[in-house]
């Protein structure tokens, strides 16, 4: 089992910056991507970020410019820096880990992201 947790959600002023972070610990073998999605009320999941094997990372196009994943292989860690937060960022902020077809997918708990003056 992997557990997965998320943390540095909030309340935050349209245009300001949040720092999600995520810890993935338990059954470690090999990570292949860790990521972020999210889910605003009313809407399906989607995508935000994603960080692969070797560097690789993908955006949603709404989020291009203004957010940037990393990823600490090391720790397990991966971190979304939020800047030019915008009311449409306003969603659960869910944490994403790929160990692959074998080692399976999960997910953590959810943090909120709320973005209003």
């Amino acid at each position: 089992q992997v557990n997965v947790v998320e943390s540095g959600g909030g309340l935050v002023q349209p245009g300001g910056s949040l720092r999600l972070s995520c810890a993935a610990s338990g059954m470690i073998f090999h990570i292949h991507a860790m990521g972020w999605y999210r889910q605003a009320p009313g809407a399906q999941r989607e995508l935000v970020a994603l960080a692969r094997d070797r560097g690789i990372t993908e955006y949603a196009d709404s989020v291009k410019g203004r957010f940037t994943i990393s990823r600490d292989n090391d720790k397990n860690r991966v971190y979304l820096q939020m800047n030019s937060l915008k009311p449409e960022d306003t969603a659960v902020y869910y944490c994403y880990v790929d160990q692959g077809p074998i080692d399976g997918e999960y997910w953590g708990q959810g943090t909120q992201v709320t973005v209003s003056s």
